[in-house]
């Protein structure tokens, strides 16, 4: 019956994957280099678990398993530590081990260092050892050390690819899921809004049929909004679909959804930026409409009646686009960690989630730009964003 030692071990040895599977060629250049360094013949990274000891690399042996009563590393792995004999036929541990007495092989000189996890676990070692009685200097040992420590760093790696990669798989599957069940209302909601447009009433009642055109345009937009954005989360951000842009079309699109907010607080939005940046029109727009709507809220937070403007400057190697509110200025400390998700720099009260600002970060480093936040000429907050013209593939 396995000990709780025993189960946290074959747990720590099965999150990375590596017995039984393809050689993983760093590791084989880490045993190579051991065995450089500590002047030896053989060297191999033994994974042991509660059952056998799995060689995973090794140069000088043919890379194979063997039973645990057999194995000379788990010998010493109930102390992970270094571990360094000159002459193994000496060593009580060892004299009698069949690597010893000639039945498996003939090992002399053995020296070996834990493989040691992040959480503490000693799943193996990385071993050198020789047919010759010999000695580890000083620099060797260490040495040796270091490269058991890059052997669990490699481990890692691979581990924390994988888990990326699972993650990333699970989240398409996700957001196609969302995509579908966003899309299907979404479609209704457009079919019911074109039926009460084309309804005969309509013909007397213009203000209703100016509403209905309105509600009918967001729903467009609300859709093409939703399929470029699951496609972008699909993409992992990787590959925005670049066009020239008209920024103050995207504005004049922003401020028809944000109608009822600025309506509402009586914000007055100023744009000059009638200038044809190289973006992604829907997430430029999603960017946008983040910003200008932050520049609303939180100037009402703060107490103003809102005065936002919106400008384009042109850069000789790209654009700046600039959203400057009358509202409180976001503190100089805040002004890095407001872009973290479920952050918020402002006022904790108002209305959000506080991924806003996250989403316009990840946009804008989609457009090889960047963003940030400085005090507007106003006296309340700038937040800025950098869109290159070349955007390295």
């Amino acid at each position: 019956m396995s000990t709780a030692h025993e189960v946290t071990r074959r747990r720590a040895i099965d999150q990375y994957r590596i017995v039984g599977a393809v050689p993983e060629p760093d590791l084989q250049g880490l045993v190579e280099l051991a065995a450089a360094v500590c002047g030896v013949s053989t060297a191999v990274i033994n994974i042991i678990d509660d059952r056998a000891q799995h060689q995973v690399a090794a140069v000088g042996v043919q890379a194979a398993s063997c039973s645990i009563e057999d194995s000379m590393c788990a010998a010493v792995l109930v102390d992970p530590r270094r571990v360094v004999v000159p002459d193994a036929r000496e060593d009580s541990r060892f004299r009698e081990n069949a690597f010893v007495t000639g039945v498996i092989a003939s090992v002399r000189f053995y020296a070996s260092s834990p493989l040691i996890t992040p959480a503490g676990v000693a799943i193996g070692t990385l071993c050198v050892f020789d047919d010759e009685v010999g000695e580890l200097t000083d620099a060797g040992a260490h040495a040796l050390d270091l490269l058991a420590h890059q052997v669990i760093d490699v481990l890692e790696l691979r581990r924390v690819t994988r888990d990326l990669a699972e993650s990333n798989a699970q989240l398409e599957q996700f957001a196609a899921q969302v995509s579908h069940d966003l899309r299907n209302p979404l479609t209704a909601l457009s079919g019911f809004l074109e039926l009460a447009a084309d309804s005969p009433e309509m013909i007397d009642a213009p203000r209703a049929a100016r509403s209905l055109a309105r509600a009918e345009a967001a729903a467009a937009r609300m859709t093409a909004m939703v399929t470029d954005l699951l496609d972008f989360a699909r993409l992992g951000g990787a590959r925005p679909h670049f066009s020239r842009v008209d920024v103050a079309e995207i504005v004049d699109a922003v401020l028809e959804d944000l109608d009822g907010a600025v309506v509402e607080s009586g914000a007055e939005i100023v744009v000059d930026a009638s200038t044809f940046v190289r973006a992604d029109d829907t997430l430029l727009r999603v960017l946008l409409q983040n910003l200008i709507a932050n520049a609303v809220k939180f100037t009402v937070a703060a107490g103003r009646v809102p005065r936002v403007v919106v400008t384009v400057q042109e850069l000789p190697d790209g654009w700046r686009l600039l959203v400057d509110d009358n509202g409180d200025v976001v503190e100089p400390e805040l002004r890095d960690r407001v872009f973290e998700p479920m952050q918020r720099g402002h006022d904790a009260e108002v209305q959000g989630l506080g991924i806003g600002l996250a989403t316009c970060r990840r946009i804008a480093q989609a457009h090889g730009g960047n963003i940030g936040l400085d005090e507007s000429p106003a006296g309340g907050t700038r937040a800025w964003v950098v869109l290159p013209a070349d955007v390295a593939a």
